[in-house]
């Protein structure tokens, strides 16, 4: 990480460092997703699939999806690229760095709460945005930074791209039939959609005991299919009683959170769990989250549907474009306040 130590930028207050040991979670469901890929659907199935989401999304806020129909190989290419990009000298990696004025990229100082996270990251976009004279006002420029010499990275990273997010979409539609919407209620906010897939390096810490990995937060957006190798280190707030406990990696699998937009267009029956990474002294960790974003010129707001006169609307609307680039221009600095959340937009 370019010489990284540990300083002070890294140091988590004393309320919010990791325990020494955290409990791993017990009861995170597990849902087998292969009834999606089994032919012509059995709506049963289907249904029974959707109820179990629905259940995980109320009590956790997260799950593990097996049988997932993303191929293995497709993994295996990506996960391959990651290492060799973060394994490049430093400045090979600086050559791609991210700015302010170029969102997406390389970098090692992002803030989660104000506090610097021991990572390195490098983010980039299944869809690049056309050239900013063809961008409707209020739509946010995506376009990626490929890294020289590494000449299976762009095809790896598309080839991962396009098949997590056709495991998005079978996601969304099990969260819109388990709220009791049509399957495809919630594609139409994806049309233009703002998703970005982050590559995370953590290297061994020497003070795992005072900094985090990423620090504790909920995901703005509306979903994030995980994808973490074997050495473990997500954490997740429990609901029941708000204790941290560790997610076992499970093989040849995906963890999904709900994001705070699915929180919002759910009018709270879905909850955004808070989780956060812990590191260690010994192992280097990987993961690659995909987040899937809706529109930027979307009004994220409760969907009509589940607003009525025995449950009002908990939430004003809110512009994705303004929430997202807030969010992304934080991570470069301190701020003085913390950073916008959905909180700030809820009514009741």
């Amino acid at each position: 990480m370019g010489g990284l130590s540990m300083g002070q930028a890294f140091v988590q207050a004393p309320e919010h460092r990791p325990k020494a040991s955290v409990i791993e979670a017990d009861g995170i469901p597990v849902i087998d997703l292969s009834p999606l890929s089994a032919g012509p659907s059995d709506e049963a199935a289907v249904d029974a699939l959707a109820d179990e989401v629905g259940r995980a999304s109320r009590d956790w806020g997260f799950f593990v999806v097996v049988r997932h129909g993303v191929p293995a190989e497709a993994v295996e290419r990506m996960t391959e690229a990651q290492r060799a990009f973060f394994a490049l000298p430093p400045e090979r990696k600086a050559a791609v760095a991210r700015s302010e004025a170029s969102p997406l990229g390389y970098y090692e100082s992002e803030h989660t709460k104000n506090v610097r996270d021991w990572k390195e990251v490098f983010d980039l976009v299944p869809h690049e945005t056309p050239p900013p004279s063809a961008v409707a006002d209020g739509e946010l420029v995506f376009e990626n930074k490929w890294p020289d010499d590494l000449p299976a990275f762009r095809e790896a990273l598309e080839e991962y791209g396009e098949a997590v997010e056709d495991l998005a979409f079978k996601l969304l539609e099990l969260i819109a039939r388990s709220l009791g919407l049509k399957p495809d209620r919630l594609h139409g906010f994806f049309k233009a959609q703002t998703t970005f897939i982050r590559l995370n390096h953590y290297p061994p810490c020497p003070s795992p005991d005072l900094a985090l990995g990423v620090g504790r937060h909920k995901d703005a957006g509306a979903l994030t299919v995980l994808y973490q190798d074997d050495v473990g280190g997500l954490d997740v707030r429990r609901r029941s009683d708000g204790e941290w406990v560790r997610v076992r990696p499970v093989p040849d699998s995906f963890i999904v959170n709900v994001g705070d937009i699915i929180q919002v267009w759910s009018n709270d029956r879905y909850e955004s769990a808070e989780h956060r990474v812990s590191v260690n002294v010994e192992k280097e960790r990987f993961s690659i989250p995909f987040f899937f974003n809706p529109a930027s010129y979307t009004m994220v707001e409760p969907l009509e549907e589940l607003v009525s006169d025995e449950s009002p609307s908990r939430y004003n609307p809110y512009s994705w474009a303004d929430f997202f680039s807030t969010r992304k221009n934080s991570n470069f600095k301190k701020l003085d306040v913390e950073n916008v959340q959905i909180a700030h937009f809820r009514k009741i």
